[in-house]
């Protein structure tokens, strides 16, 4: 059998064919549940397509029923649509909800799993022999190529040193230019000169040269080298490949933009779905631009915009849009469509032990009142951060567990379990219940049925063993035939994808490793200046990437957002913090005391507590809103008159008109600029509002006591109908 004919699925020569009755029922059957702008993106299967989808939106609802429709309906055939994501989790997610839509031989895998697929075939082809092996981490060889080059660097600097090899790999670059580019983008690798850097990255793939190794960027890079160099081999992808899904599109790089072009070969059968609010990975190379100019790239292209929030509360939502209404990108605000909840909280702390040991009593308490644990997640700014509240976790006996940590399948216990699982498949004699005979094997793993009264690690182990009993619940609720067999298989492909099973416990994690996923509550800890916007972001793009970061936080939570900050770091130190200068649009929401103006320390309370021994703070102003379509407002001129550039004016022009006469001759008289007097602005808010008592005239901005004392009568009178000129000469002559 040639490449080709191996690489070739058996499948009909002409798509877009009529599918039979009960298929086009089965297709249109689809479409019935979802709401207009995703039956928009699911409703037309073919030809390019940009989704900018925001938080909790439903886009993976929206991409999956859109390859169900193309395949259901005969525009698509699955095994020739490749779907890509950025993590296993969402790439088996995806694979799931085709299942349960009765679409099956769809890829759906990260870029990286998908190259590396391809490259393991191909290699024998284009190179010869078998693919190299893959290096599961990078620190231990960079730490090398440092030793070689007789660098002093301890583990963290090793780690700052991979990432930047990885950031300048994706952004395809080689030792040789990197360290113009590193310049250009202003990078400080460690704090090392970038020429040391790019003699560090040249030694590092001298000594993975020397181990016959590749890295996860080699995979990307190599592939794309194969498809650029040979076209026979190109060829046979793209007739394996005819549509595209690419998620998560405003996290993707240069090379992995570089290898879906390859993939496309000049073709324009792709989806797209991304948002560019919750952009957060530019220190790794990703970019929206890809996402934002798709419709120049493919003229013609559909835009469909998800905006219906069905994650969160509306108080949620409220609060996220105040968050992200004050980015310098333009972003559309979501419309909540869940039910009410719980005005989200601000609460201050004294320092951070006592926020820890504040959030721990908090989620004990709702733990005993009956919620899930595993419905409950603790995000914070830091890695660093998640030490003091595993702690105080520990303390009150509450399970958890850490992402990012060791991988599920990388678990002691879990791969103890998984030779104890198969070992059972022969003696599975179909009589003892699934779940009962899985639990009796998983008992020889150190399981049982009664938890732990100890939390940390021991904890956490029965956590993992839990989750793989929980999985054979959910198996034989979807197939009640199912048997042991069927289990380690289910476990071993979840294995090769890296695709873990929900393990109950409370999660902690950084905001970048919550990216994508969501819990009913949500504590989000280290809401300060310092953390949010971390101290070393500089420049208004890193500030504005800190943002989207909180936004991305907030948009986590369900049903509860709890946020916390503390005045100090540690007990006793000086509280010289204040709460994150991005709550402050929320500031009529959490209260005057939870306010960036309320500096100082905190008495654990929220309110007023968090600014008592700082003295008097600012009453918040309340958001503003434009008085025509409701767009949230952050322009001052546009706040002064509430509405926005879009909307038309809505003033009394013959009003507005008098008013400048009036303020033209006022000026002149006092001989100073008109805009001392009132800013245009001011004048058309007057026009808009048409105030008809002083308490009316004050409630404008721009128009204080001393204004008001000056200009009010006069400004009141114009506004009743009365002559400028004769108004302006009475104001002149009275001051």
């Amino acid at each position: 059998m040639t490449m080709s004919q191996a690489s070739r699925p058996s499948v009909p020569q002409r798509e877009g064919l009529s599918a039979p009755g009960a298929a086009l029922d089965r297709a249109d059957a689809v479409l019935t549940a979802l709401d207009p702008e995703q039956r928009a993106v699911a409703s037309a299967p073919r030809g390019p397509m940009s989704v900018l989808a925001g938080a909790g939106t439903g886009k993976t609802r929206a991409i999956t029923h859109r390859i169900a429709y193309g395949v259901h309906s005969g525009a698509l055939q699955a095994q020739r649509v490749l779907a890509v994501t950025f993590t296993a989790r969402a790439a088996g997610e995806m694979r799931v909800r085709l299942r349960e839509l009765g679409v099956g031989g769809v890829q759906a895998r990260t870029f990286h799993a998908a190259a590396l697929r391809q490259l393991h075939y191909f290699w024998p082809h284009a190179i010869g022999g078998g693919a190299p092996e893959v290096l599961a981490q990078k620190a231990p060889v960079v730490g090398e190529a440092a030793g070689r080059l007789r660098l002093q660097v301890d583990r963290t600097t090793i780690r700052d040193l991979a990432a930047e090899i990885e950031w300048a790999k994706v952004s395809m670059l080689t030792p040789q230019t990197y360290a113009v580019a590193a310049r250009r983008a202003r990078r400080d690798p460690a704090g090392m000169d970038v020429t040391a850097m790019a003699r560090v990255w040249e030694t590092y793939e001298e000594r993975k040269a020397e181990r016959g190794v590749i890295d996860f960027e080699d995979v990307l890079l190599l592939t794309a080298g194969i498809l650029a160099e040979r076209e026979d081999i190109a060829r046979v992808v793209r007739d394996q490949y005819r549509h595209f899904v690419v998620d998560e599109y405003q996290d993707v790089n240069a090379l992995q933009q570089h290898l879906l072009e390859l993939w496309l070969g000049g073709r324009d059968d792709i989806c797209v779905v991304g948002d560019p609010a919750q952009t957060i990975y530019s220190f790794t190379g990703a970019t929206p631009e890809h996402l934002l100019r798709f419709p120049t790239r493919f003229p013609g292209s559909s835009v469909v915009r998800l905006v219906r929030n069905y994650r969160s509360t509306p108080q949620i939502v409220h609060v996220a849009n105040l968050v992200l209404a004050g980015a310098s990108r333009t972003n559309t605000p979501l419309r909540a469509q869940g039910k009410p909840g719980p005005e989200p909280s601000l609460t201050a702390y004294d320092d951070e032990p006592a926020e820890a040991a504040g959030v721990a009593k908090e989620i004990r308490a709702m733990l005993d009142a009956g919620t899930p644990a595993g419905e409950v997640a603790v995000l914070f700014r830091t890695n660093a951060q998640s030490e003091a509240f595993e702690a105080a976790l520990s303390e009150r006996d509450v399970p958890y567990l850490v992402r990012g940590g060791e991988r599920f399948f990388a678990r002691q216990e879990v791969r103890a379990a998984l030779v104890l699982l198969r070992g059972a498949v022969r003696s599975d004699d179909g009589q003892t219940p699934l779940p009962d005979l899985v639990r009796d094997v998983l008992a020889g793993a150190g399981w049982a049925a009664t938890p732990p009264t100890a939390g940390g690690a021991l904890r956490e182990r029965w956590e993992s063993l839990s989750a793989l009993a929980a999985l054979a619940d959910a198996l034989v609720a979807v197939d009640p035939a199912a048997r042991m067999g069927h289990l380690v298989a289910d476990l071993d492909e979840r294995a090769a994808a890296q695709h873990a099973p929900a393990v109950q416990g409370v999660t902690l994690a950084s905001l970048h490793a919550a990216k994508g996923l969501e819990w009913d509550v949500v504590f989000l800890a280290g809401c300060s200046d310092g953390y949010l916007p971390i101290t070393m972001a500089e420049g208004a793009a890193a500030i504005e990437e800190e943002r989207r970061l909180l936004y991305v936080g907030l948009t986590r939570a369900r049903r509860e957002l709890r946020l916390s900050w503390a005045a100090a770091r540690t007990p006793g130190a000086r509280q010289t913090r204040r709460p994150s200068r991005f709550l402050e649009a929320a500031a009529a929401i959490f209260g005057p005391g939870a306010t960036p103006a309320a500096r100082g320390g905190g008495s654990g309370r929220s309110g007023g507590g968090a600014g008592e021994s700082s003295g008097r703070a600012r009453t918040p102003r309340l958001p503003a809103v434009c008085r025509g379509c409701g767009t949230l407002l952050s322009a001052a001129a546009e706040r002064k008159v509430r509405r926005c550039a879009d909307c038309p004016p809505t003033y009394d022009p013959a009003l507005f008109e008098s008013l400048r006469t009036w303020r033209s001759e006022v000026a002149r008289a006092d001989k100073v600029p008109a805009f001392v007097v009132f800013t245009d602005a001011t004048l058309t808010a007057i026009a808009e509002a048409r105030p008809e008592s002083s308490a009316g005239l004050t409630a404008i901005p721009g128009i204080g006591a001393r204004k008001l004392e000056l200009y009010g009568d006069a400004v009141l009178a114009l506004v009743a109908g009365a002559d400028p000129l004769d108004v302006g000469q009475s104001a002149s002559a009275a001051t």
